[in-house]
């Protein structure tokens, strides 16, 4: 009984889901886990290689994929991601927004390249997805759903990642203001705040001193491990069990973002 009401409350068979950045450590967990869910993935990226290594990975766990590349900062590149996906999959459910890149400079040496780089990735490609696939869905009988990556920095301002810090607060705006705008058409807009899960945009800045002082301020005492976004995001995307849940943000981060002192 327990086992069918969680699938009646999490299932998402038949769904189709699209993960741009799905090549990426944190964006290919949750691909993985929801595919495991039901749905099938388009593991959307630049890199063709790490793009179907990581839909091998998902059909290995029995679940359905297939890779698509995109160019997450270009418009044209993300409506013709949304264009492969109808085409291929007949449908688009859900987007997961989770491209990203870092800059890892003190604040008088951020290039400005760099930081136009780290905005148009993190903030300018959330902001294409949302349009692109928000448009789409908000035509569509079910509607759908959207999860945009956001970031415990969001929220704490930290060292070293000011452009990202920024691109990320920004992200929880307009994550707000596209739920807002699409709930009336039965789209729900969320995002998802990790806290430090080692990844490539990070690992630069974790010196043996960042590190004490990261796991210092997280009451869990360690870092997270991509699978662990799985359940929040899950909730966030399921058309039953997080139906009524848009325009938020889940921290996922060990507790980091309550701690004081």
């Amino acid at each position: 009984m327990s086992a069918a009401y969680l699938q009646q409350l999490f299932a998402m068979d038949g769904q189709v889901a699209v993960v741009i950045g799905g090549t990426g450590v944190l964006g290919g967990a949750l691909a993985e886990g929801i595919a495991q869910a039901g749905a099938t993935v388009v593991v959307a990226g630049r890199s063709a290689p790490r793009g179907d290594q990581r839909v091998k990975a998902i059909e290995a766990l029995g679940g359905r994929a297939e890779f698509a590349q995109v160019d997450a900062c270009d418009k044209g590149s993300v409506e013709s991601l949304l264009a492969t996906t109808l085409k291929q999959c007949g449908r688009c459910d859900m987007l997961v927004n989770c491209a990203g890149v870092n800059a890892a400079d003190p604040y008088f040496d951020i290039r400005e390249e760099d930081f136009d780089r780290v905005l148009a990735t993190n903030l300018k490609a959330t902001h294409f997805g949302c349009q692109v696939f928000g448009q789409h869905m908000s035509q569509a009988p079910d509607g759908g759903a959207i999860l945009n990556i956001g970031s415990v920095s969001a929220h704490l301002p930290l060292s070293r990642v000011y452009a990202y810090s920024a691109a990320k607060a920004a992200v929880l705006n307009l994550t707000k203001n596209v739920a807002r705008e699409l709930a009336p058409h039965g789209v729900r807009v969320n995002s998802l705040c990790p806290g430090f899960f080692p990844a490539e945009q990070n690992r630069k800045i974790l010196t043996a001193e960042r590190v004490e002082s990261i796991l210092r301020k997280t009451p869990m005492g360690r870092f997270g491990e991509p699978a662990e976004l799985i359940g929040a995001s899950l909730l966030l995307l399921s058309r039953t069990a997080g139906r009524f849940i848009t325009g938020t943000e889940i921290y996922v981060d060990g507790g980091f973002t309550g701690m004081s002192i």
